[in-house]
């Protein structure tokens, strides 16, 4: 069953970037910033409203990484593997977190859209590898054990 998407959005964004395709990456990322992902049931919307094809819209949210066409957990963890946090052992920080949330190479979010566990190239934060990032929030010098505490922590907010 789909989720009832919730086009005010949309349309507040569209109001405050302008209606024209340069405006797009903007309002494509003030959908995601509400909607956690971007819905397919946007495109056609974002089509009509800015007068843009589909594919040209698929398109952009397909280039850039950031975006994302699938449901992300309230926090995404992000584990970083660039050089300095892969040779100080991220890697068992991710397969620990994986283990622990029930994921996989493959399955990123929990059934409960709580937790989405990604890896990216770089975090910034060489100097305090291994580095997790929950949301907007680094967390330096991690370790496995640390990993999982901190998904403790956050568990019990909710």
């Amino acid at each position: 069953m789909k989720d009832k998407i919730d086009f005010s959005v949309l349309d507040q964004a569209i109001e405050e970037f302008g209606n024209e395709e340069k405006s797009l990456i903007a309002i494509l990322q003030r959908a995601q910033e509400v909607y956690r992902y971007l819905p397919e049931e946007i495109f056609p919307y974002l089509s009509k409203k800015l007068n843009v094809s589909e594919a040209r819209i698929f398109g952009v949210a397909t280039f850039y990484e950031n975006f994302s066409l699938e449901k992300k957990g309230k926090y995404v963890v992000k584990v970083c593997d660039g050089t300095a946090c892969h040779v100080r052992k991220s890697i068992p920080i991710l397969e620990t977190l994986r283990k622990e949330l029930g994921l996989s190479e493959t399955k990123k979010t929990t059934d409960d859209l709580m937790f989405t566990v990604e890896t990216v190239s770089c975090l910034g934060a060489c100097s305090s590898a291994p580095a997790v990032m929950v949301n907007d929030e680094i967390y330096p010098t991690m370790t496995p054990d640390t990993a999982v505490a901190l998904i403790r922590r956050l568990e019990e907010k909710n």
